[in-house]
């Protein structure tokens, strides 16, 4: 896991591409919550570095499209509603029974004054079946 080390007031941290330096730069930063940085650590072990791979590829070049690989949807109900520029949570099935929920921004800033980036955050890994 890249530095800084996720805390309770930084709950998002910034993490690495499943087999290392990815061959195109993301076009989207990948923030990961701290209480899953484990498990997106040790994805490639449990699901397959090729279905590890396939989601790292959709997440950083084209989350806001339906994936070529896998299947995702939005998640229904009043509490799954975007807010503040951020996208409907998206639940990606990364194999039959792996889901992972994210959401992204297009244009997101730390700060009133700070530079806007592309960001996907990924907010639940679950491996465990339905």
């Amino acid at each position: 896991m890249t530095s800084p080390k996720p805390s309770a007031y930084r709950p998002f941290v910034s993490d690495r591409a499943p087999k290392g330096r990815p061959v195109a730069a993301p076009a989207w930063r990948l923030l990961v919550h701290r209480q899953y940085a484990n498990a997106w650590e040790n994805l490639a072990d449990r699901v397959g570095v090729e279905n590890a791979q396939q989601f790292y590829d959709h997440i950083t070049q084209t989350p806001d499209q339906h994936p070529k690989v896998s299947t995702s949807g939005l998640l229904r109900g009043n509490h799954n509603k975007g807010q503040n520029g951020w996208s409907r949570r998206v639940h990606y099935e990364i194999t039959g029974a792996g889901r992972i929920y994210y959401e992204y921004h297009a244009t997101y800033k730390t700060s009133d004054d700070g530079d806007e980036h592309a960001v996907v955050r990924i907010l639940v890994i679950n491996l465990s079946s339905y």
